[in-house]
């Protein structure tokens, strides 16, 4: 085969270099328009991982990359004069230059054809007698903006500003060092890559670099500027630029994220950059480079290629077979760069948790993994985190106390609202409720939740929805309350809700359908008359009247609420129910005061809330559930919009925020994953200054840890966890090897269960 790579970077060389090793007789020519010494930026970073599969590809250049490299296990994050140093990362720094000198010599001996100062444009006519053309051209790919039809391109251009620097300076750990100005904050992200230099790069938001005035100074001021601010981390050294062809502001940077639907069309296949970025705050830019390499030698050594067919066949196996993993890194990448675009929200933290929260911004390092890592600092984090809430006992952050309003919760565990649609006819619950509640309040969890209680028959999502609208009602709850209190369970929080438009429906059936009107339904109401979905049932537009009785009929169901034993109480105004309908502006199209702007679609739901914080006893907390995102852009409520939605109802009465989203609008499409909600949680509770519960898709204890002890939530709730496993709470603390509060009756198999966690731990280190 007949190859030409159009860039001299390592993903061109090395994939040249990859080639070459399967079939010698392969004909590769690498085109690079710069000179084989030129290179830009200073040190490159990967992981040992990374390291094992390049040798695995090619012991040869491997074994010479791992006699230059640098290597390194312990980040220091260095904020304001505090330091923190956690161990057990294990990185890797080389220059670029000294990387391109081993991969530029080991496709030398290998036979591949280097062309140096050699530009080349996107005319692909100069390459047609080639059977493949690789472009690796880099983040600015010429071949990829030619053609950026045919690779379905998406490019999000950043925020931060930052510059690649270098120093004299040896960091003996990956350093992340932030300064506070009178600018803004800004920060360095450092490494050692050889005997003599490190990497540092310089980072901030673009208010920074404005107010710094960084836009009108030439490089030599930048680099006097940035000497000063970081004065304290360079203990004389000075910063050097290799970038000195760069006038001015230039030298600044905005990360370009890059995402191609396709990868490929005819013979012409993107490499690298050239498809894809990872920003470089998670070091991975270099690791997806050589493994596109190996990946894409690897797919056309086994496809027996025999035509343009088969060749666009395996084209199509490499991004079939690399997009996977392209995408992790580039999910994390994103949390690891917005972290950074967000700093302000972290920077006021403890500069222990400061640095937790770094280390775990991008979620590929969890709580856990820390403690492989380095269990004495995560032990100190623990710490950290009960002398916080108070706690004599030191244990994982999920088994520490809260406290909210005047309750004390005794572990930081949830249990949702879910709808169990098991009630009589008339609203009250059965004896299902009192068995499915029973076993959750006894099964260790710090907060259990009921389902909506409608504060009305017409505020009932179905028939088979309960009610605390009737004193009749009251009764199981009292039951499921008394329970919890008689063997200490669960404190207990009553959602109360009006379902709105979305009411008046029939139970999930067989299939799972939901938002079925019934065949005889009864009238439902809504701030405007848009029904939930196509085919609904058309709401009616409340008036003032109809507003302050569904306000009395809130004022009536706190009152049951409070009778009936609760520790808490919830309002729900999410996920399209009736408040839900006013707050945004998918649903409601009023006219009067009660729609337009946010003063005034936030009139209803703010007096709901208000009044129902007047008659809830004020030892007992006020939450309130509300839809963070619509998931349809600036059309509907977005996350910023909410958490000014948060200080109002903060200032409403409300103790915490149960941050939920969606379900506003059955077009919207969320983007669903790990903890897909957990962000909005944190911006909420790091903006607007108020407590939260994070919710949607936590399944696991480590999860739930890296959420707390982050700063990104105040509790966590994991609903179908306890769907399935009503002791998930039991359980999850005896794997910890925690003893936490549990009926008398059940302690003998909690220190049965502790054991076997201890034995199986035990096993598993040898």
């Amino acid at each position: 085969m007949r190859v030409a790579c159009l860039g001299g970077g390592p993903a061109g060389i090395y994939f040249a270099i990859s080639m070459k090793l399967r079939d010698p007789s392969h004909e590769v020519h690498v085109f690079e328009r710069n000179r084989a010494g030129d290179t830009f930026g200073w040190g490159v970073v990967f992981s040992d991982q990374t390291l094992g599969n390049l040798t695995r590809n090619d012991p040869v250049s491997a074994e010479t990359i791992m006699s230059s490299f640098a290597h390194w296990d312990d980040i220091e994050v260095a904020i304001d004069g505090a330091s923190e140093r956690s161990s057990g990362h294990g990185f890797i720094g080389i220059g670029r230059l000294k990387l391109l000198q081993i991969l530029q010599a080991r496709a030398r001996e290998l036979g591949v054809i280097m062309h140096f100062e050699h530009e080349f444009s996107a005319d692909l006519t100069f390459f047609a007698d080639y059977d493949l053309i690789v472009a690796a051209d880099g983040v600015n790919s010429r071949i990829r903006t030619q053609y950026e039809d045919r690779f379905d391109v998406d490019i999000q251009t950043r925020a931060n500003k930052f510059i690649w620097l270098g120093t004299t300076k040896q960091f003996d750990a990956f350093t992340f060092a932030f300064e506070q100005t009178e600018a803004g904050w800004i920060w360095a992200h450092a490494y050692r890559f050889d005997e003599t230099h490190s990497t540092f790069i310089v980072e901030c938001s673009p208010q920074t670099w404005e107010a710094l005035g960084l836009e009108h100074l030439d490089q030599a001021e930048t680099i006097a500027l940035c000497e000063r601010i970081f004065a304290r981390h360079l203990d004389g050294h000075a910063l050097l630029t290799n970038a000195s062809h760069l006038r001015g502001s230039a030298a600044w940077i905005n990360f370009r994220r890059v995402i191609c639907g396709r990868w490929s069309f005819d013979n012409v296949v993107l490499l690298g950059d050239a498809a894809h970025t990872a920003h470089f705050s998670i070091g991975s830019g270099t690791k997806l480079a050589l493994e596109d390499a190996i990946k894409l030698a690897e797919v056309l050594s086994r496809s027996g290629l025999e035509g343009r067919d088969d060749l666009t066949r395996a084209l199509a196996e490499y991004q079939d077979e690399r997009q996977v993993e392209v995408l992790k890194i580039q999910n994390s990448a994103r949390n690891s760069t917005e972290w950074f675009e967000t700093l302000e929200r972290y920077a006021g933290f403890d500069p222990r948790q400061f640095a937790y929260s770094l280390l775990t911004r991008s979620q590929r390092v969890s709580h856990e993994n820390l403690r492989q890592r380095d269990e004495a600092w995560l032990s100190k984090i623990e710490q950290w985190f009960a002398d916080e809430a108070d706690n004599d006992d030191v244990a994982p952050p999920l088994l520490t106390p809260f406290t909210v309003g005047g309750l004390t919760l005794s572990n930081r565990v949830v249990v949702p609202p879910m709808l169990v649609y098991a009630a009589q006819d008339d609203g009250a619950a059965t004896d299902f409720h009192l068995t499915h509640y029973g076993a959750r309040v006894l099964g260790g969890a710090g907060l259990v939740m009921t389902e909506t209680l409608a504060v009305s028959p017409e505020g009932r999502m179905t028939p088979t929805c309960p009610g605390l609208y009737d004193d009749v009602q009251i009764d199981v709850w009292t039951r499921i309350n008394t329970l919890a209190r008689s063997h200490d369970g669960a404190a207990t929080c009553a959602q109360i809700g009006h379902a709105g438009p979305r009411g008046s429906c029939q139970p999930p059936d067989a299939r799972g359908r939901i938002d079925v009107p019934l065949a005889q339904p009864w009238p439902v109401v809504a701030a405007s008359d848009r029904p939930w979905r196509d085919g609904g049932l058309t709401p009616q537009p409340l008036d003032e009247a109809g507003m302050a009785r569904i306000l009395d009929d809130f004022v009536a169901a706190t009152r049951r609420a409070d009778a009936a034993g609760f520790d808490m109480l919830e309002v729900h105004a999410g996920h399209g129910g009736l408040l839900s309908s006013f707050i945004t502006p998918l649903m409601n199209h009023r006219t009067d005061a009660y729609g337009g702007d946010l003063d005034n679609r936030l009139r209803f739901p703010l007096a709901v809330v208000a009044a129902v914080r007047a008659v809830w006893p004020a030892a007992k907390p006020l939450a309130v559930r509300l839809s963070a995102t619509d998931w349809a852009g600036e059309a509907g409520v977005t996350i910023t919009e909410a958490v000014e939605i948060a200080r109002r109802l903060k200032t409403a009465g409300a103790d915490l925020i149960d941050v939920s989203a969606g379900e506003t609008d059955p077009k919207a499409r969320p983007v669903y994953g790990r903890m897909f909600q957990t962000p909005m949680a944190d911006q909420i509770r790091n903006e607007a200054g108020v407590p939260v519960i994070a919710v949607g898709n936590i399944t696991e204890a480590d999860q739930a840890n890296s959420i707390l002890a982050a700063g990104r939530a105040d509790l966590v709730a994991l609903g179908r966890p306890h769907l399935a496993d009503p002791v998930w709470t039991l359980r999850a603390a005896a794997q910890a090897g925690r003893a936490i509060s549990t009926p008398a009756a059940y302690r003998s198999g909690q220190d049965q269960l502790i054991r076997q966690f201890q034995k199986q731990a035990e096993m598993a280190r040898g």
